[in-house]
């Protein structure tokens, strides 16, 4: 007997999907009102200080916050928001994949490559051990704990998916980070003319300190071009960090999901999609698609400008996702695990410079 065929959609099938991809309209047009108001405030910041003191990222968060803790969003944009803090997101953190090329990271050497990958892992652990000391919940000590030992705001938006974080745990996270990332980059030129740092110890300082990629430019051009181009080198050994340690993440928190479940739970095998979420293979995949060079220069921009505006309209839904008065409400215990985790991956970051004597 030969199996049957499979049955075509039925019109109120289609016509069902087509009403939810309608739906995300209205949550998609708020996020991205929400994000171009960013853009339009850190141009005027750009007009009127001659610099960006805060990321417009940050500020689709703040703004997004601001206007969750006076409005409500009405049950009509919430599918859009919901798709753009989860799936845009991942489809951003695919996309960024191309912007790391295995060539640029060896040529730092392998000692150093080596002993980055060593103090995120040390910092990592210290962190998370700060954040549970200081009482923070388990996902919160996670996210703080990305964020401070790979890539500030772009850590913490890749890793909250993959254990499942809250909408308001991501924002107060990335608040308080993208916070004292500011402060970092004022701060690091002078700590390093204390230390009369040559222009390779201080790139590589800011590299293994400083949260995002435009960040260690804006800390390190002032110093000069070795300076720049080293902190550029270290920074992206960082940000491949992120791959196997979402991965890892994934893993554990599949076990743990296990350990806490039903009596049944242990005996069924935990699928391939929760222990490697897609937009980590994806990550990896487009990481290793640059390498190879099947990625055509001339769109390397475009796809960096898109993951750059994709994580601005996803930074926005989390904004709108979020009560501001709730974060607050937590705001001390979590600046201090960031002060203090911030200040431990400083201290690993000399140790590491004076340990390999830099020149």
């Amino acid at each position: 007997m030969e199996p049957a065929a499979r049955p075509a959609q039925s019109p109120a099938m289609i016509l069902a999907r087509l009403r939810g991809a309608l739906s995300l309209i209205p949550g998609l047009i708020a996020c991205a009102m929400v994000a171009l108001a960013a853009v339009a405030v850190q141009a005027l910041e750009l007009r009127l200080f001659g610099r960006g003191w805060i990321d417009a990222i940050v500020l689709a968060i703040l703004i997004g916050a601001a206007i969750r803790s006076v409005w409500t969003p009405p049950a009509s944009i919430r599918p859009g928001v919901e798709f753009s803090a989860r799936t845009l997101l991942e489809i951003a953190v695919v996309l960024l994949g191309a912007s790391v090329s295995a060539a640029t990271v060896m040529a730092i050497g392998p000692g150093l490559l080596a002993g980055t990958a060593v103090v995120v892992a040390l910092a990592l652990a210290v962190s998370y051990g700060i954040g549970r000391l200081m009482r923070l919940p388990h996902r919160m000590a996670v996210l703080i704990a990305c964020g401070n030992a790979i890539c500030g705001n772009s850590a913490i938006a890749a890793v909250a998916p993959v254990i499942e974080a809250e909408a308001e745990d991501v924002s107060a996270a990335i608040a308080f980070t993208a916070v004292l990332g500011v402060a970092v980059v004022l701060l690091l030129p002078l700590l390093g003319a204390a230390l009369r740092m040559t222009d390779v110890r201080y790139g590589t300082l800011a590299g293994l300190t400083v949260y995002a990629v435009p960040q260690v430019l804006a800390a390190t051009l002032p110093v000069g071009a070795v300076a720049n181009q080293a902190g550029t080198l270290i920074k992206l050994v960082r940000v491949l960090m992120l791959g196997p340690v979402c991965l890892g993440l994934s893993i554990l928190t599949a076990v743990r999901g296990r350990e806490g479940g039903a009596v049944a739970a242990p005996a069924r095998a935990v699928s391939l999609h929760h222990l490697v979420p897609w937009f980590i293979v994806g990550f990896l995949l487009m990481m290793a698609a640059r390498s190879m060079a099947l990625i055509p220069a001339a769109v390397l921009p475009a796809l960096a400008q898109t993951a750059t505006v994709l994580t601005g309209v996803s930074m926005a839904a989390l904004g709108l996702s979020t009560d501001a008065r709730a974060v607050a409400r937590s705001g001390v215990r979590i600046a201090s695990v960031v002060i203090l985790s911030l200040l431990a991956l400083l201290g690993l970051a000399l140790a590491l410079i004076y340990l390999l004597a830099l020149v």
